[in-house]
């Protein structure tokens, strides 16, 4: 059966990884990419395959019901990747409501669209699915028992079976869109897939979150904001090992099941700065060390968890996935990739390329 795959929020960070893997990967398949191109959202992250026969963009809301019913008849879809997601927490800290209606009513939305569709079709939810992507932080917090050395930085490790735990708007928008991911499968019987991810790094990632804001901060001579002690404990993947993960997951996996996936590479705030204020400086040829004076520590976010860690053994074992690439040469690519894009940067953080949007898609 012809494979015609909806992503949701193509133009983001993550997801432009994912749809440029599917639309090269698999010429047989036609992609179709919804984004409501926000501040997130960023077509020039996929200008390499816009063209490309297989791939289709629409600039649309997950949120009104009666789009995404029209999308899924219209293209005919078969499978619904979901990444289309409100994902910074200091942002849902000051506003919750976005979050809820993004992440809750948004998936809600999928769920449904692609839920009357398919059981409307004679062959119902055979050859379907719908795979939600979310995120480690849905489990809560784990304790930092060993908090000198080496990592692992404790001795418990968030894996699928750990009871849900959220401490941040953000987390608690995820962990309920979750739930009715998995409640669409045990009512209705509709396959659907869950994975939670680690922290994502790597190109195209939009620089509000750590490592992009920092690699700018460097260039610029800005201050580096450090949240409290920099103790805050994170695990890191390259963002084309988890759109190498969905890939398979998406091809392989068993429909109703939860997968973890994460590097197995705990790094504590603080140490992950030190790597790229030494990286950032040599690959700019400035003296060793010379932007550690840039670091700021601020006053710690509110409801910081302390640390996050995934098990992703059970990902390993029953579908063979790893990390292809060390911590060291994704971050090395990582700051390269920044340092030779600053005309991205450039206009991704002036907000240049929203304004483009809106008068083209008006």
């Amino acid at each position: 059966m012809k494979q015609n795959i909806l992503i949701t929020g193509g133009a983001g960070f993550i997801g432009s990884h994912v749809v440029r893997r599917f639309v090269r990967k698999y010429p047989e398949y036609h992609i179709v990419n919804v984004d409501k191109l926000t501040y997130a959202g960023n077509l020039e992250n996929l200008k390499d395959i816009e063209d490309a026969k297989n791939y289709t963009f629409l600039r649309a809301d997950i949120c009104n019901l009666d789009d995404m019913r029209e999308v899924m008849r219209k293209y005919e879809i078969t499978g619904v990747i979901h990444l289309a997601a409100e994902s910074h927490v200091d942002r849902s800290i000051r506003d919750p409501f976005v979050f809820a209606q993004t992440n809750v009513m948004g998936t809600l939305s999928m769920l449904q669209a692609a839920r009357e569709y398919w059981e409307s079709l004679p062959e119902g939810f055979d050859g379907k699915l719908f795979y939600h992507i979310s995120t480690d932080e849905v489990y809560g917090a784990l304790e930092l028992t060993k908090p000198e050395g080496e990592p692992p930085y404790g001795d418990e490790f968030f894996v699928e079976t750990r009871a849900y735990q959220p401490h941040s708007p953000y987390s608690a928008s995820k962990a309920s869109s979750d739930h009715f991911v998995r409640s669409y499968h045990d009512t209705y019987g509709m396959p659907t897939l869950v994975t939670n991810c680690s922290n994502n790094y790597g190109p195209f990632q939009f620089p509000e979150k750590l490592i992009p804001l920092f690699i700018n901060n460097i260039r610029q001579g800005k201050e580096l904001p450090v949240y409290g002690k920099g103790e805050n404990v994170r695990d890191w993947l390259y963002v084309e090992d988890h759109a190498g993960a969905i890939d398979l997951i998406f091809h392989k996996g068993r429909p109703g099941d939860t997968y973890n996936i994460g590097g197995f590479n705990e790094w504590k705030n603080i140490d992950l700065i030190k790597v790229i204020i030494k990286t950032v400086d040599r690959l700019l040829g400035n003296p060793e060390g010379k932007s550690l004076s840039l670091i700021k520590y601020v006053t710690d976010r509110k409801g910081h968890d302390l640390r996050y860690a995934i098990d992703s053994t059970k990902l390993h074992d029953e579908l063979g996935w790893e990390p292809s690439l060390q911590f060291e040469e994704g971050i090395e690519r990582t700051v390269r990739w920044y340092l030779d894009n600053e005309e991205w940067m450039n206009r991704v953080t002036s907000g240049d390329y929203q304004k483009y949007y809106e008068e083209f898609y008006s």
